[in-house]
């Protein structure tokens, strides 16, 4: 199992060099000058260069990676260009609202899929299968930005149960802030969890066609234990796969979401850093997002090999 984990965790490595490479190059070669939109369309070309030159953007592409890279790995992200503070800090407070909305939208998609799937499975070709799937297929091509609008539109502007928008903050209460988040986690799970809903009761019905599964029904086992017990776990594999997918659909999904709920978070913040092109806020920001990622498709495989044995023996 050691020499498991150390290759996956090499891959991970590997993987987190080139795509901070990619993110690199990809920033570099966008339109527009930082210092040009922090001085504004009317600054002077010297007071440009100057400013340029402070925030070493005159410096050569490969002095600037590299520069960029021994900062990470002393935990120094650069400052903003736009607040002048540690890149490091200002996501660290942005992420007292980001991942706290990732998990509570993960959640929720796991509830929800889970159950409407192992239902679905439990009676399938019925009535209650029929219904649960067509639901579903409306909400994989449900855009979750417009759904964010309805649930503002329900229960914000008709029924007055939630804000429309802000953030209460945490100091409050923990009730209140989580209230503040919750029409954007529920925008966020639903689509996510209608895909999942869909593979889970693919797999538990390929699961319950198996020879052990009808050996087990006809040692009197029921029905409930059959598929909790033997159909569920034994199709476990291409859920997981869809969730460690599920990951970067959340966070890329949260830019919009807290746009539109106007929640201080990552995503919110990364919209302004690219209006300001403030590269080392997207830089810093999109390589958290990635390692957040790659974490969690190693969080994946290793959940492989603790629901089938024989993968880490491979």
């Amino acid at each position: 199992m050691s020499v498991f984990i150390f290759r996956r965790f090499l891959t991970l490595i590997a993987t987190l060099v080139g795509a901070s490479l990619i993110i690199f190059l990809v920033l570099d070669a966008l339109p527009g000058n930082a210092a040009q939109m922090l001085m504004g369309a009317d600054a002077s070309p010297d007071a440009v260069r100057a400013l340029a030159a402070k925030l070493g953007l005159d410096q050569p592409l490969h002095y600037r990676y590299v520069h960029w890279i021994a900062g990470m790995l002393t935990g120094d992200l650069g400052n903003s260009y736009a607040y002048g503070t540690p890149v490091a800090g200002l996501i660290a407070e942005r992420l007292t609202l980001t991942i706290p909305l990732a998990i509570m939208s993960m959640a929720m998609t796991v509830v929800l899929a889970l159950s409407a799937g192992i239902y679905t499975a439990a009676n399938h070709n019925r009535l209650g299968d029929v219904g649960v799937m067509s639901l579903t297929q409306f909400g994989i091509a449900l855009p979750n930005f417009w759904f964010a609008i309805l649930l503002i539109l329900l229960f914000s502007v008709k029924l007055q149960w939630l804000s429309a928008g802000g953030f209460a903050g945490w100091d409050e209460s923990i009730i209140a802030g989580s209230k503040s988040l919750l029409l954007p986690a529920i925008s966020l799970s639903v689509v996510q969890a209608a895909i999942l809903a869909r593979v889970t009761r693919s797999a538990v019905l390929e699961v319950l066609r198996e020879d052990f599964v009808r050996t087990a029904r006809a040692k009197g086992l029921s029905e409930r234990w059959v598929i909790g017990k033997h159909a569920l776990r034994n199709g476990l594999l291409p859920i997981l796969t869809l969730l460690a997918g599920l990951l970067p659909a959340v966070l890329g999904g949260s830019v919009i979401v807290e746009y539109i709920f106007g929640i201080p978070g990552m995503g919110l913040w990364v919209v302004d850093a690219i209006n300001q092109r403030d590269y080392n806020v997207i830089l810093g920001v999109e390589l958290f997002s990635t390692i957040l990622v790659l974490v969690g498709l190693l969080l994946t495989d290793l959940s492989y090999a603790l629901v089938d044995p024989r993968i880490r023996y491979e």
